[in-house]
């Protein structure tokens, strides 16, 4: 692979757009119901904003990059630091503006959650906050595929919302220090916390009308819970072996995951067809995951 294109693809973490793209495409086939071109330009929205948020975590932690992480692109020489930043802030407006070019609702949530990338990015990066609000940009980014409903804001919408973002705010917590390794107690706090918002995401179902193959039954949190094993295997296996290498691969499970979730609640709404193109987005994911870091 050439190693200016790797560079980039290093530096956007190109494996997880499509975990972000999944979002978009769950939420919207979660309201809309089928397929439309809204979804797609919802979905470049998104790709440019979580791609926007990569770059500038990497312009934002240079100094610490240098000395940790001196291979990425940016410490390494491979990107420019000062050409990054403008591409962090041109692809945040660039997002906002494809989401606007939507709807006026759609482009509110995209700004939304352009305000809390900088937050995290930015100010809040050092600060017991930053998993919180990694966790509200994944809220926030399911909400954008939503975003187009005539019925924006349901309590089921929320919920789902709401457990995929404290699920993410938990691998957020468990990723911590991973380049030297966590403190067991904090890795048990993530994975709590990621439990949390697996329990929030099972109870979708008995406040919705969505829910067509699954409601009030007992098939929807069973299929959570088989779908959840080998992340809970990877987690507590870092959890016992507390190496960066371990908790790097449960992070990147983790993550990698979301697809799989995502593509579980398309199931339940829409049926197999649509859940089956929600989880082929794994296959791009996992085959950049070879050259790519993802944490």
């Amino acid at each position: 692979m050439n190693q200016k294109v790797l560079a980039y693809l290093q530096l956007f973490r190109a494996p997880n757009v499509f975990t972000a793209i999944a979002d978009i495409a769950m939420g919207f086939l979660f309201t809309v119901g089928m397929v439309k071109p809204q979804m797609f330009m919802l979905a470049f929205a998104s790709a440019s904003l979580y791609s926007a948020g990569m770059v500038l975590n990497d312009v934002m932690d240079f100094d610490v990059d240098k000395v940790e992480r001196p291979e990425r692109p940016l410490p390494s020489g491979r990107v420019e630091i000062a050409w990054a930043k403008k591409l962090g802030f041109g692809l945040l407006g660039l997002g906002v503006a494809t989401a606007l070019g939507v709807g006026p609702i759609c482009g509110a949530v995209a700004l939304a959650l352009t305000v809390v990338i900088y937050l995290y990015d930015g100010p809040m990066k050092k600060t017991a906050l930053a998993p919180w609000l990694m966790g509200s940009c994944r809220a926030l980014n399911v909400l954008l595929g939503m975003s187009m409903a005539a019925t924006f804001g349901q309590p089921d919408q929320l919920l789902i919302a709401g457990g995929l973002g404290l699920y993410v705010a938990g691998i957020t917590w468990f990723a911590r220090c991973e380049a030297k390794g966590s403190d067991a107690k904090l890795l048990q706090f993530g994975i709590a916390v990621m439990a949390v918002g697996i329990i929030l995401l099972g109870l979708f179902p008995w406040f919705s009308d969505r829910a067509i193959l699954l409601r009030g039954k007992l098939m929807w949190p069973t299929l959570l819970a088989l779908l959840m094993m080998s992340v809970v295997r990877r987690c507590f296996f870092a959890i016992a072996n507390n190496e960066p290498k371990n908790i790097q691969a449960a992070v990147k499970h983790s993550l990698f995951s979301l697809i799989v979730l995502d593509a579980a609640v398309v199931l339940a709404v829409c049926g197999p067809m649509y859940a089956i193109g929600v989880v082929a987005l794994l296959v791009p994911t996992i085959f950049l995951g070879k050259w790519v870091y993802s944490t």
